[in-house]
């Protein structure tokens, strides 16, 4: 399916697709008027040579130097290969691709005043499947400067900008709006997966169920609680776990009993940020703005991206109890003070062998390093870009979305573990009647992870499995 982009209503589902699957994009027909309106207001400005930040004068510290007419093709040329100053890996081609999505759609948008031509080169490029190399480190969040030359460099080759559009190509948040796209797509889906595994865990756990009645969500109404319920009793339909003395104890450890109010707490905050990402997925996000009812160019600061910056950090907040929370249950399952099972899960009592004790430890660690990465960074202060002062602020916003990505690589682990000792620990009650959408991700998790038998040795194949969790624990969900 072809995603045709307005500007205006981009979602997060389609750029992922166009970043992931290759799907197609094309200029909605009604875009084209808009961006020749603004265009019109730009040369105009060009003709009267009337002072227009990176149009007809330099850019930030230079801001008060002229750009005569026939200098403005070396300007443009100045301006992308003077910001190529990224440095660090380079960044996967989803996220590239997902940058390239938002850039166009921006220029669609008809704020910054491009030709259509323009617009319609970076759409070629992604629909040619062009997947330019771009350095992951180097943008403070006022713009990925950095990035977006690179991106612009590789996708447009020898492309000729006209006036201001140097600065429309640059002055933007193209980059960590896509890259924080598909990192909160990707925590969706971990979320998803964690609640899968938690289900999973109350039946290895044989937890008392009275934690996820109904009228928790009716006495304590918010929407992530009851989102998260509904989802646990569908994992959970048909378990023995419903009927009369199944539970062992009355009352559970608390990251058994309050697991909805922990998984609620994320999806809240998903909620919002998802909201957040809406918003900037199809805003104006550079300087100046063309204004087309008032046939102006203003010049403005929509490049701040801290709203998608404190967002971003509010994830990782979210989602850390999630990871530790996952973490607990998973030691206590390995635990036969709480589990009532053999220590570490080993198939036969009193044999000298850990079992999958160490798993606990890797969860450990793995969850320490992913609550590091949860410490907020859209408060730091840069110092004063050189002499002029003109660019005295910072948002780290790329930062916030690789940390996120990154955390949802390591929570990817922490569940993979997790299935894995809950799994063992079903196996080792001799397999109790489980919920319909429990016994599809237990089956799912005994496709790629065998049960640990007296005499097995580790690794198991966790690292293989992660991957799977990441794409989504479909069977089970």
């Amino acid at each position: 399916m072809t995603v045709v982009l307005t500007g205006s209503d981009l979602m997060l589902g389609e750029l992922a697709r166009v970043a992931r699957d290759g799907e197609p994009v094309e200029i909605a027909a009604s875009a084209f008027e808009h961006m020749r309106a603004a265009r019109e207001i730009v040369e105009q400005a060009v003709a009267a040579d009337a002072p227009v930040y990176g149009v007809t004068t330099g850019v930030g510290m230079r801001r008060d130097a002229r750009v005569e007419s026939e200098e403005i093709a070396a300007f443009n040329r100045a301006a992308i290969s003077g910001h190529r100053v990224g440095l660090g890996a380079p960044t996967a081609d989803d996220v590239v691709r997902a940058a390239l999505v938002r850039l166009a759609n921006g220029l669609v948008a008809g704020f910054q005043g491009v030709r259509p031509e323009l617009a319609q080169a970076v759409v070629d490029a992604l629909n040619s499947g062009a997947v330019p190399s771009v350095p992951s480190l180097g943008t403070l969040g006022q713009a990925d400067l950095a990035q977006n030359a690179d991106l612009a460099f590789g996708a447009l080759g020898d492309f000729e900008l006209a006036a201001g559009e140097a600065g429309a190509l640059l002055v933007t948040n193209a980059f960590s709006t896509g890259q924080a796209a598909l990192a909160v797509a990707d925590t969706r889906t971990l979320l998803d997966a964690f609640d899968a595994a938690g289900a999973l865990d109350f039946e290895a756990f044989r937890a008392n169920v009275g934690a996820l009645y109904a009228s928790v969500a009716d006495a304590r109404p918010y929407p992530g609680v009851r989102e998260t319920l509904e989802r646990l009793h569908r994992l959970l339909d048909g378990s023995a776990l419903w009927e009369p003395g199944t539970a062992r104890f009355l009352q559970d450890p608390l990251t058994f009993r309050c697991l909805p109010q922990v998984h609620g707490a994320a999806r809240d905050a998903l909620r919002f940020i998802e909201a957040q990402l809406a918003i900037e997925l199809n805003a104006h996000q550079g300087n100046p703005l063309v204004v087309t009812s008032s046939a102006k160019i203003v010049s403005v600061g929509n490049f701040d991206s801290l709203p998608l910056a404190m967002a971003l950090d509010f994830a990782r907040i979210a989602l850390a109890p999630v990871v530790t929370t996952a973490v607990e249950r998973t030691l206590k399952l390995l635990s036969p003070r709480f589990s009532g099972l053999t220590e570490g899960l080993v198939e036969r009592e009193g044999t000298w062998e850990d079992g999958l004790s160490e798993l606990g430890v890797a969860a450990q660690a793995i969850a320490a390093e992913a609550r590091l990465l949860a410490q907020p960074v859209s408060f730091e202060l840069a110092s004063t870009m050189q002499e002029s002062g003109v660019e005295d602020r910072t948002a780290l916003t790329s930062l916030g979305a690789r940390r996120l990505e990154e955390m949802g690589q390591l929570a990817s682990r922490v569940i993979a573990i997790e299935l894995c000792v809950a799994a063992q620990a079903v196996d080792l009650r001799d397999r109790p009647k489980l919920g319909a959408g429990v016994q599809a991700v237990y089956e799912l998790v005994r496709e790629h992870v065998p049960f640990l038998r007296q005499g097995d040795s580790l690794p198991l194949p966790l690292e293989e499995f992660a991957a799977i969790v990441r794409s989504g624990l479909e069977a089970g969900d």
